[in-house]
Parts: structure tokens; sequence; C-alpha cells
């Protein structure tokens, strides 16, 4: 598809497709797919966003659209992307939708839809999305006069989405004695994370949330964790939590500052819910990512790993295809199936912090005894999307680093889904190796099809 990748359409503002001339398209679009599909009645939309500045005439392109064809809006303004899942099911509206483009920066932007029941939409439905958009007579017929759809705003979406988040934990469980260190990354969850913790009696530092439109992500959040770190050290805090722009995912440093990954997290939880006879079939969902380090240990503890390819999109795909209630990715969009439907960054700090009151021990002590497998992970730039196996050169090379690797590690070769570039993984139990080999792969990759 030309708009939709694997997380939604995303792009760098006034470029390309992501331009308010566009979203309006969009959004026309959209109310034509939700009149098709549920005709009888009025539509409603609910439309929530980060904080990035191009939000703003996103929203309104997108608004403009959708009420142009007869279907209601409803804005909640800056919210973390699970907030909004979890509002659509709620207030039982026909579909979603998340202005934001996650953890990367500030000029870019994306467009995520949910359907009714908080899912993502699926593959049929985006693409008719996409032809309609993409279409010159888009669209043909439009309503007029009092059948043109409304914009209302909600106000305190936030507050109803904090009450839900506390509902994850037993009632009389409080956070009180806990210093928290919590990194917003000046993003969708600049409010909500830190009010859900002090509303529970928890102490919050809370840094990186002042958001001015061009800060999110910036050396903040889950992808820089150095001062999150720092901060939990300087406070003598209990524990350090990282968002991403969108908060659908979360990441951890311990007491000492040390990082805690979705891989980790997902480890300490699933041995919970198995403990707890609340883990269907005994398995967990992770994507070929996760260290195989993780997949050894959950196994000695009879807990089965199934693995998808890289995006939560997949995982939840097999989550809901085989019943299984838990699983995630190892840059911290975990899901939990009996709390929301997609990755939720502020419900997966909570269980984490009520293991952790529940055990009475630091988080370091949960995730000790885990051994990690040394994992090497580069990122190449290349021009667009490039199909390896038109390079001989570089096939010949990843077949070889497989059979050097052999039952020791594993090698995953994939473009991004949501950027210009080749990730290259290797993983394996000699560090030397798995760097090596990686840096090999990634040369080669460079050099026949990297950006000049």
């Amino acid at each position: 598809m030309k708009l939709f990748g694997t997380d939604g359409i995303r792009g760098k503002v006034n470029r390309g497709y992501m331009t308010p001339e566009m979203m309006l398209r969009v959004g026309m679009a959209i109310g034509v797919v939700l009149r098709e599909k549920d005709g009888i009645g009025r539509q409603k939309v609910l439309i929530g966003k980060d904080t990035r500045i191009s939000g703003y005439i996103l929203e309104s392109a997108l608004t403009s659209g959708i009420c142009s064809m007869g279907v209601d809006v409803t804005l909640v303004g800056p919210i973390p992307t699970p907030g909004v899942a979890f509002l659509t099911r709620a207030l039982r509206l026909n579909a979603g939708v998340v202005i934001s483009a996650s953890h990367n920066p500030y000029h870019d932007n994306g467009v995520k839809i949910f359907s009714y029941d908080g899912f993502k939409l699926s593959g049929e439905m985006e693409s008719r999305i996409e032809q309609l958009a993409l279409a010159e007579s888009c669209p043909v017929k439009r309503p007029s006069g009092s059948k043109i759809g409304k914009a209302f705003r909600l106000d305190d979406a936030a507050g109803r989405y904090i009450e839900y988040i506390k509902s994850s934990i037993p009632r009389g469980i409080d956070l009180v004695g806990m210093r928290v260190v919590i990194d917003s990354a000046n993003g969708a969850a600049y409010k909500v994370t830190p009010q859900l913790l002090k509303e529970l009696g928890a102490e919050v530092i809370s840094i990186h949330d002042e958001p001015d439109g061009i800060n999110i992500n910036r050396d903040c959040g889950s992808l820089h964790l150095d001062s999150l770190a720092e901060e939990v050290r300087k406070h003598d805090a209990h524990i350090g939590i990282a968002h991403d722009g969108d908060a659908d995912r979360t990441l951890f440093v311990d007491e000492k500052g040390r990082l805690v990954d979705g891989d980790l997290v997902m480890s300490i939880i699933a041995l919970e819910l198995k403990r707890e006879q609340r883990l269907r079939h005994d398995t967990v969902v992770m994507t070929v990512m996760s260290n195989l380090g993780i997949e050894r240990h959950l196994e000695r503890h009879g807990v089965k790993v199934v693995r998808t390819k890289v995006g939560d999109r997949y995982v939840v795909e097999e989550m809901r295809k085989n019943g299984y209630n838990f699983g995630g990715e190892q840059s911290g969009h975990i899901v939990f199936f009996d709390y929301n439907t997609t990755g939720d960054g502020p419900i997966t700090a909570l269980q984490v912090l009520h293991l952790m009151r529940k055990r009475n021990v630091q988080l370091s002590e949960l995730v000790k005894g885990i051994e990690l497998y040394p994992q090497v992970l580069l990122n190449v730039p290349v021009p667009g999307r490039k199909d390896l196996k038109e390079f001989p050169a570089i096939m010949k090379l990843i077949s070889e680093t497989v059979k050097t690797l052999g039952n020791r590690g594993r090698l995953l070769v994939r473009p991004s889904g949501t950027e210009p570039k080749i990730r290259v993984m290797v993983e394996c139990e000699n560090a030397d190796l798995a760097k090596t080999s990686a840096e090999r792969i990634a040369a080669a990759i460079e050099n026949q099809l990297g950006e000049k």
C-alpha cells in the first residue's frame, strides 16, 4: 500500500502524503468506510493526538474531512494512544484516530486508526480507506444541510483513562513510600502517568514533561534513557519509567539506573501471571527481536514463547487468533488483553510497580538471574524500500553468517516498517561474534544500497 505502513500512515509533515490536503481526504475516506460498514444511525469518531506542533493542522484536516461525510467527531486533545483505544470502546464510538508518529522526531507525524472494539483496523479496511483517499473523485457523493457531522470536545478524557488504569490493580493497593522518576518524552503522557501515580500515593519526580510542540522525544523518553538513569540515582528513587511520544510503550531503569527492557518486563510479568494461573495457554507472544535468553528462561519455567514479525500489530493478531492474553515487544510495547487492546505504557508501568509492591522487592531483584544473550542491532539508512534478494553478494554474506552462528545465536535482517532503514540484528552467546557479524552485514548493505 502507498499510504499505510505497518503502523498506520507516517511521514514528514507537509511532505509526501503527510499534508493537510491528504489528511482531509483520509478523513473523508474514513467517513465513507464507516457509513458503508455501519450505515444505521449517526457514526462517531474519536480523535486524539500527541504533543507535536503539526497535530493542530492534521487534527483540523481530519475533523473537516470526517464531518463533511456526515460523521461526528469527538476531540480529546493530547492523550496516549492506548487511551484512544480505551475511550473508543468505553464511549461506544465507531472508530478512534490517533495523530502521532510515536518515537519519531517532531517533524514527522502519523495517523493510526482503531475500530469500534479498540483494535487497529484490518488491512482490508486500511486498503479501502487508501483507495478512496487516493481516488481522483474523493468522494463523489457528500451529505449536506443538517446531515453534515459535528465536532465536540470531551472534557476530562485523561481523567477517565486514569481511572480505568487504576482498575487494573486490586482495590486497596497503593504506592505510598515509593519514589518514582517519570520521563514522559514531552509527549502524550506528560500529565497522565505522573497524575496516575501521584493519586496512588507515590512520590513522583517528573522530567521531560513540558512539551512545546518540537521537543517530543528529543534526547528523552524510551530511546534516550541517560537522563532518566541520572535522575533515579540523584533522587535515590526506587524506579525510573520512560515512555515514548504516544506512550504505547514503556521502558524502565532499576534503582541503580540500569535498563530493564520490554523482554525483561514480559519475563517477570509472564511468570507472575503463570503463578496466578492467569496466563492463557501458559504462552507469551513475542517478536523475532526478543532475546533468545528470555525465551530459554521462560521455557525453563514452563512458559511457551510464540514469535511473530516485528510490530505490535502482529503480536496482537497472534494473540487474538489463538486466544493468548499477554505479549509484546522488546522495545516496550506490552499488551495486556485483560486490560486493553493495544500496547499500553501507563498500564505497563502500574503493573510493574504493583509487582514490586506485592513482592516487596526492588526491580533489580525481580529480574535477577535472567541471562540475556549479547545482542547487536544496527540501523542502515537506505533511500526508499529495497529488496535485499536483488543483491546476491549481501544474500550470500547473510547465508554464511547464519551457518557460522549455528545454534549459538540468531540473525535477523529486515527493512524498518516506519523509517527508511534496514535493521541488522545479531544475537549470540559470544558477544564478539555478534558484533563483528552485524558490522560486516551492515557495511555490505551500506556499500551496495545505502544513502550516498
